[in-house]
């Protein structure tokens, strides 16, 4: 894929240079800057949100969210593997709060979990939800936008709702009632 890319770039660069070669230099120095300034941004929101989550692991509140959610992370992803659960849990409470960033931690440690049960269900169960991840709060998005400037930043929050959800419930419904082979 990175092949891919700087093919696009190379090709794309070659064009301004050749069709407007006194803006070339601008629009890839202005291009660089968004970029910085997108991945500082980007950088703030998530250890924010890495400082929020070790906060609560410490206090004990991700303990008790993930308490409130094993009965869940129990039954869907078939395991009765305590520590598992609890990430599984810490995993679907970021993902729900919109900060993708601070759930793949607890993603990596649920995994390294199921996988000494060997229980590639539950591995592959993970994966599809967070490839999809229901989001109620789209946290990430909100603070880009306002990064960006937006005036109505929050205006995602309905919409992102309606499409996580409808994307996580068809790909599970899929890989569930899908053939068997998936599930193993």
């Amino acid at each position: 894929m990175n092949a891919v890319f700087t093919v696009i770039f190379l090709v794309s660069v070659a064009a301004l240079a050749i069709s407007a070669p006194q803006n070339a230099l601008g629009a890839l120095l202005s291009g660089a800057e968004k970029s910085l300034k997108m991945a500082v941004t980007l950088f703030c929101i998530y250890a924010v949100w890495m400082g929020i989550s070790r906060v609560a692991e410490k206090s004990g509140l991700s303990g008790a969210a993930a308490r409130g959610l094993k009965p869940l992370t129990r039954r869907l992803f078939k395991t009765e593997n305590e520590a598992a659960n609890e990430n599984l849990a810490m995993n679907l409470s970021c993902n729900l709060l919109g900060i993708g960033g601070a759930a793949t931690p607890y993603a990596v440690k649920a995994i390294g979990e199921l996988e000494k049960e060997k229980n590639t269900f539950a591995q592959k169960l993970l994966f599809i939800i967070n490839a999809t991840s229901v989001q109620i709060v789209p946290t990430t998005v909100i603070a880009l936008r306002a990064a960006a400037g937006s005036a109505a930043a929050a205006d995602i929050f309905l919409p992102s709702l309606i499409c996580t959800a409808f994307s996580t419930a068809l790909a599970a419904a899929i890989f569930i009632f899908g053939p068997k082979k998936w599930r193993t």
